[in-house]
């Protein structure tokens, strides 16, 4: 059912009590500084003849431990100690001053050693490309006196924090095995604070702490070795190992698919968050450690610390060239139900489909064993209807001119191909939401590709009326071959959609038809194809507005109109959006997975979106009518 919306939800329950903690990080505090090439012109130097790399703009971040720092107090962290080594050069001295700014006490922690170089991860980037990076401070080596003076640190910000994060990011930084016995040693000195290790190297050596890794550093915890791919299982049962022999909460991400966090026995596994655009995972570990930590040193659960951090690193991925960071606004504005994958491992894998037996209708997950269903909800496009059939091959032409402007004419073959591709992940990654919002990424895609004078960009409607201007071309032709009768209904529909509609609406059940097309021209379609009037009314389209989902309303309306629990209603759909949001109120998912040029059988690429998306069943069409009906108790 609907969450109450009087009521906190549990992400704001979460962000709500970090600005009271106090933390403290040891690790390997680094620079992250981006040098920004000019690609437009090329000199040659007089004395070397070689080609000089002009910078136009350059910046410092906070990289390594400094990161998670600096994401601690974008979460609202107010205390917050850091205990490190600068060397005595400019990046050190930038280090302490960015230090300074996010307010992170450095007095008692940071070490600035002469003989030590500040780490740092020099970027160039020329264009949106990341060249090769340089690295500073990679031959360091750790002198007695600093090593006492690092643990005299640690051990005064642990005396007063909820929550210590142990970071090392290279062999050379400051936890060699030496330094780890010592920090193991205050661990057990004091007991009431937590500890949180993220650690690329040497992690079966900490004692007493909880670990965060990804999946191949726990396998090398426990001695096993690994191609480098781990089933969910067998991560699961890597942290209930690692928890087995720790003693303490143990937290494996898994990138895109989420994490997993095993305690006391138990794991849960926090799903990974769809993401539209375009990502950059740098820095999004950081953002998981410092959200784990700031969540368990308020005390709250493993499970909340998971769910969070996973929130959060959403956030940070989509920040593009920049080391970034995740606010409780920014995380909020993810909420609390966000779009997560489901099924990662079985959607890419369609040789492990179970199949009700004699049937070619797909079990992913439970089908409740009380079902009533009194309402369905269909998607239209690809679902019931091909009259749409193709929109992609109008709209990835037009995107395409869109981004390249003046410049279409004349592009390299190497520049087109570049934007093409990216056109087509903007339209893999948005098919089944509302056309306005796939606009919406078009613009970007035009501004950030730098062809089109700002002054000459449109906006996601101007862009979806040449759109729509162009499709509505093939689509009238294919309507007056029905009106003509040339061709008839069914030759527009996927295989048995009309009887299933027939049938559903024979039994009583009330439909309801949710596009993300046009109101007026999902009503004009769904009459030329005769099926209309079994909806009663009930049809509903995009009204112009990104944040009006058409599916996402209807949904909210009928259960909150009827009062419906999730056995009372199903949604059919061959998008993933559809799927979501019906996951989301508890409904019944059921994907169609049609090939829309045959009008029957598998498509395979469907498949995987509506496995990720959620769906409980999946069928190819609806020529298997019977079989659906029973399997939904209205046989």
């Amino acid at each position: 059912m609907p969450t109450d919306l009087t009521k906190p939800s549990w992400l704001e329950a979460a962000l709500a009590p970090l600005g009271k903690v106090n933390a403290a990080v040891l690790g390997d505090f680094c620079l992250d500084a981006y040098w920004l090439l000019d690609t437009e012109s090329v000199e040659l130097s007089v004395e070397t003849g070689l080609p000089v790399r002009r910078v136009r703009a350059q910046r410092y971040s906070l990289g390594g431990a400094g990161n998670v720092v600096a994401n601690l107090a974008a979460l609202g962290v107010r205390n917050i100690r850091a205990i490190g080594v600068v060397g005595a050069d400019l990046f050190g001295a930038e280090m302490l001053r960015l230090l300074a700014a996010h307010g992170v006490k450095t007095e008692e922690g940071m070490v600035v050693d002469p003989e030590w170089q500040t780490m740092v991860y020099a970027k160039p980037c020329a264009g949106a490309a990341e060249e090769s990076r340089l690295d500073f401070g990679a031959f360091n080596e750790l002198g007695a006196k600093t090593i006492h003076a690092l643990i005299t640190g640690l051990e005064a910000a642990a005396a007063v924090s909820d929550v210590v994060i142990l970071n090392q990011q290279v062999p050379t930084g400051i936890s060699p095995p030496r330094v780890i016995e010592r920090i193991n040693a205050c661990i057990a000195k004091y007991p009431r604070t937590r500890f949180i290790v993220d650690a690329r190297h040497r992690q079966s050596l900490y004692r007493g702490a909880i670990l965060k890794l990804n999946a191949r550093e726990a396998a090398e915890c426990l001695g096993k070795a690994g191609d480098g791919f781990f089933s969910e299982a067998e991560v699961r049962g890597l942290a209930l190992s690692i928890a087995g022999q720790t003693g303490k909460p143990v937290f494996l991400t898994r990138g895109e698919h989420g994490l997993v966090v095993a305690d006391r026995g138990k794991v849960d596994e926090v799903p990974g968050i769809q993401v539209l655009g375009d990502t950059d995972p740098v820095g999004a570990g950081d953002t998981v450690v410092a959200a784990l930590a700031a969540a368990l040193g308020s005390g709250q659960t493993p499970l909340t610390a998971a769910r969070l951090a996973n929130t959060a690193a959403v956030v940070t991925v989509q920040k593009l060239q920049t080391t970034g960071t995740a606010t409780p606004e920014e995380i909020l504005a993810v909420g609390p139900s966000p779009d997560y994958i489901f099924e990662p491992e079985l959607a890419e894998a369609p040789h492990r489909a179970r199949f009700i037996e004699g049937t070619e209708i797909e079990y992913i997950g439970g089908v409740p064993r009380d079902l009533a269903i009194e309402h369905c909800i269909f998607d239209h496009d690809g679902t019931i209807s091909t009259l749409r059939e193709g929109w992609e091959t109008v709209m990835e032409p037009m995107m395409v001119r869109a981004i390249l402007g003046p410049e279409y004419d004349n592009a390299s073959a190497a520049l087109f191909a570049e934007v093409t591709s990216k056109v087509r992940r903007l339209i893999d990654r948005t098919t089944g939401i509302q056309t306005l919002m796939q606009m919406s990424g078009l613009v970007d895609l035009v501004r950030a590709g730098g062809f089109v004078p700002e002054s000459e960009i449109l906006d996601a409607h101007g862009y979806k009326k040449i759109f729509n201007d162009d499709l509505m071309k093939l689509i009238r032709r294919r309507v007056e071959k029905l009106h003509s009768g040339e061709l008839q209904s069914a030759d527009f529909q996927i295989k048995n959609a009309g009887r299933m509609l027939e049938e559903l609406h024979k039994r009583g059940v009330r439909l309801y038809l949710a596009s993300g097309t046009d109101q007026a021209d999902v009503v004009a379609e769904a009459m030329a194809m005769g099926y209309a009037g079994l909806f009663e009314g009930r049809i509903f389209g995009s009204v112009g507005d990104i944040k009006a989902d058409a599916k996402k309303m209807v949904l909210e309306r009928i259960v909150r109109e009827h009062k419906l629990a999730g056995h009372q209603f199903a949604t059919f759909g061959d998008g993933p959006v559809e799927m979501r949001e019906t996951q989301k109120v508890g409904g019944l998912c059921i994907g169609i997975a049609s090939d829309e040029l045959r009008r029957f059988g598998w498509n395979l690429t469907k498949r995987t979106r509506l496995i990720r998306a959620g769906a409980t069943l999946l069928a190819p069409d609806f020529s298997q009518l019977s079989a659906i009906l029973k399997v939904m108790k209205l046989a």
